[in-house]
């Protein structure tokens, strides 16, 4: 989908079934990073408006479900070298909470 926090409510199934990240541009609610804790997994944001450079990173792309959503279907990426940053890690810390309080100290 175009926006992250339209999964949140599919997210505890996606975990579930085995997904290992995700990727996205907005912040997560705290009941999704939750659940990225809880199942080890992770969730990366990629810049916005870079989708050119983002799309010379996928190497192979394979559709999982709901191909006829288009470009809300889910997909499975194969992906090298894409530049995305971790924004919430496998131990739930994300950088919508850290960098701010970081930076306040400066």
């Amino acid at each position: 989908p175009t926006t992250s926090t339209r999964m949140d409510k599919f997210t505890k199934d996606m975990m579930e079934i085995g997904i290992m990240g995700m990727i996205g541009k907005a912040e997560r609610k705290q009941p999704t990073i939750d659940l990225i804790k809880e199942y080890k997994s992770m969730y990366l944001i990629a810049t916005g408006g870079a989708a050119y450079l983002i799309s010379q990173s996928i190497k192979g792309a394979k559709t999982l479900a709901f191909e006829e959503m288009g470009m809300e279907a889910i997909y499975e990426f194969e992906v090298k070298d894409m530049p995305v940053t971790v924004a919430v890690d496998t131990e739930g810390n994300s950088i919508h909470t850290t960098g701010p309080q970081k930076w306040k100290q400066i």
